[in-house]
């Protein structure tokens, strides 16, 4: 029965930890956003995307409303957006996209992760190359009626479209997010999430083992607060 609760404690307490860092990474997206575009949603499409991510995260309205207020006052801090680039065990390539109020604390803290975990940092466009920038729009099952709406999802941006039974998920060219988030918002269709990724042109396939020592370079990276999101070309 101990072991039991003690699973199902570190369960609860790893679910808690990922939902804290999932809603403090869209924190960062809204002060980004609010400082570019001001706090009024209806006037700041980008910020208008990020609370419906907020949404589909079943973030608390009133922490995304306490986030606006924070962002929009002159106290908040002012973060930035940066890529740092390296490669992981086995050559792997891998993308670290970060938004620190402190670059210089946040590539040292890269930097010493993918030193102690057998990776390496790279040069600026040392591994960029090897990505593309893609809208990725998530929606939930039976949410999109494809035999209707296929041929305008296309002339709005989709260049694939994936459904499965847990999820419908749409990529566009970067160029064509914004089309994509309008005409979603003109069909009045919610998608759980809408977010710029970065996705690799090729994958790489290692043996399990190898790909444990890469996922533990990964998950270091993932655990340091100015991490928003970690890109690789693992298979």
């Amino acid at each position: 029965m101990g072991r039991v609760f003690e699973k199902r404690k570190h369960k609860i307490f790893a679910r808690n930890a990922k939902m804290s860092k999932a809603f403090t990474k869209i924190g960062k997206e809204i002060n980004i956003a609010v400082k570019a575009g001001g706090g009024n949603p209806d006037t700041n499409s980008k910020l208008r995307t990020i609370i419906q991510n907020a949404k589909g995260l079943n973030m608390p309205k009133d922490k995304v409303d306490a986030a606006i207020k924070r962002a929009t006052s002159k106290e908040d801090k002012d973060y930035q957006e940066v890529i740092y680039e390296g490669y992981g065990p086995h050559g792997v390539p891998i993308l670290v996209e970060c938004a620190t109020d402190n670059p210089t604390r946040t590539v040292a803290n890269v930097r010493l992760v993918f030193s102690k975990k057998n990776g390496s940092m790279g040069n600026s466009g040392s591994v960029a190359f090897m990505f593309e920038r893609k809208g990725v729009f998530k929606f939930a099952p039976n949410v999109l009626n494809l035999e209707e709406l296929e041929l305008d999802l296309i002339d709005a941006g989709a260049e694939d479209i994936e459904q499965n039974e847990e999820e419908t998920v749409i990529h566009t060219k970067f160029t064509d997010f914004g089309l994509m988030v309008k005409f979603l918002e003109d069909k009045k269709i919610e998608a759980i999430s809408a977010e710029l990724h970065y996705l690799p042109t090729t994958t790489k396939e290692l043996s399990e083992a190898e790909q444990d020592e890469v996922l533990i370079l990964i998950d270091a990276l993932e655990d340091d607060d100015d991490v928003q999101n970690v890109y690789h070309n693992l298979a």
